[in-house]
């Protein structure tokens, strides 16, 4: 069974999204902000894929992401914000994020994205 770790400060936005990965078979794990996500990570590096808020208090997804590329973790990204700055999309492409969601988005294209990722690392592995 793939991993997901789910980084939000929102605590319903994190119930939600863990409901709907695992109800199609992915274990999830979520915490409030991309320290803990950090935390997780060095104990666990079994996740194949974050999802994580752009805008948290104390960590943003955006600094998250870079701190999972300067450790060379295997863990693929996907950046979910209401609102993303030209800058900030060019800065989570430019380290590799899978996928930018603006939200609301439809729980398909969040699904659809991480099947993506867990069956393309399923393939190389």
């Amino acid at each position: 069974m793939d991993k997901v770790l789910i980084v939000d400060d929102d605590q319903e936005s994190r119930e939600l999204l863990c409901e709907v990965l695992e109800s199609s078979g992915y274990a999830t794990h979520a915490v409030a902000n991309g320290r803990e996500a950090r935390e997780v990570l060095d104990r666990d590096v079994g996740y194949r894929v974050v999802i994580a808020d752009l805008r948290m208090p104390q960590e943003s997804g955006l600094e998250l992401l870079q701190s999972i590329r300067r450790r060379n973790s295997p863990q693929e990204v996907i950046l979910m914000s209401s609102f993303m700055t030209g800058p900030e999309k060019h800065a989570a492409r430019e380290l590799g994020a899978h996928t930018l969601l603006e939200k609301p988005f439809q729980f398909a294209e969040l699904l659809q994205a991480v099947a993506e990722l867990t069956t393309h690392n399923s393939i190389s592995s």
